[in-house]
């Protein structure tokens, strides 16, 4: 965790959807500035956590706090929020500026319909994001990374302090996994504190500085080199896994039942530089 103060702070929370609890005796924090990994297998609670952030899902025991105030039944006014890109109707006709434009807020809630310096700065937005030529075209229309740089407008023209994203880079190509990662290291060293869930160990939890490893639970909290065991890994996804050192990532890969028989006779190497097993 960053040594600044917590912009999230989760004391003893547990959550139920009322068929039991889904996440029990969550404690976790999230220090200002920081860009965190929520990583473990469907079902861990990974969204749920943001939901609590969010606001939609008040915990059944402990509590949930942004900037040290408990978070009420709306999104706090600084956090933005990428949805995943499978939970969005595509039948609604809307534009890509008009989703765009409905991200906007005040203290009193929703803002009215967009003056002319709204126009510009939406504008603004998308041509940071290489979408601005796209702004009049239907949500439905565009490729599955135009939808996610959207959806990321849309939360930033709330000019968030912490930015939320569910699986964002779930379903999109490689380069543009990669421009979204970018993307968000950018609006991190600008100030943003980013938190994302992934399903994706290599490709992109192995990249961020900081990985929270759950299971209806915190197993674990801290850099790929400090989560990215085989104990660790083990009691996030509930199956054995080979750790290995690539280019100066340790990766990932199921253990195939001859390395959980003998763990210490892995040997992986790769075309360019030959792999070091992790113990």
């Amino acid at each position: 965790m960053s040594d600044r103060a917590a912009v999230i702070t989760f004391e003893g929370a547990s959550f139920s959807y009322g068929n039991g609890l889904v996440a029990a005796d969550i404690s976790l924090d999230v220090g200002a500035g920081a860009l965190v990994g929520l990583v473990g297998p469907s079902g861990a609670g990974k969204t749920t956590l943001l939901r609590a952030v969010l606001g939609q899902l008040k915990p059944v025991r402990g509590r949930v706090l942004v900037g040290g105030t408990p978070v009420g039944r709306t999104i706090p006014r600084r956090v933005g929020y990428v949805p995943q890109l499978e939970s969005v109707d595509w039948h609604f006709p809307i534009t890509v500026a008009q989703v765009v434009f409905l991200g906007r807020v005040s203290d009193a809630g929703p803002l009215p319909w967009p003056a002319r310096r709204d126009r510009e700065e939406v504008m603004t937005l998308l041509e940071r994001l290489g979408i601005a030529e796209l702004a009049g075209r239907q949500i439905r229309e565009l490729s599955g990374g135009q939808q996610q740089r959207v959806f990321l407008a849309r939360a930033l023209i709330r000019r968030p302090d912490l930015l939320l994203l569910d699986e964002p880079t779930s379903g999109v190509d490689v380069r543009t996994r990669q421009e979204v990662l970018g993307l968000l290291r950018e609006l991190n060293a600008e100030g943003i504190t980013i938190v994302l869930t992934t399903h994706d160990l290599n490709a992109v939890a192995a990249t961020l500085p900081e990985l929270v490893c759950v299971n209806t639970r915190v197993v674990a909290q801290g850099t790929p080199e400090e989560v990215f065991t085989p104990d660790v890994l083990r009691a996030t996804f509930g199956s054995d896994m080979v750790v290995f050192r690539h280019d100066g990532l340790l990766l990932t890969a199921d253990a195939p039942p001859h390395v959980v028989d003998h763990p210490h006779h892995v040997h992986i190497h790769h075309t360019h530089e030959p792999t070091e097993p992790v113990s």
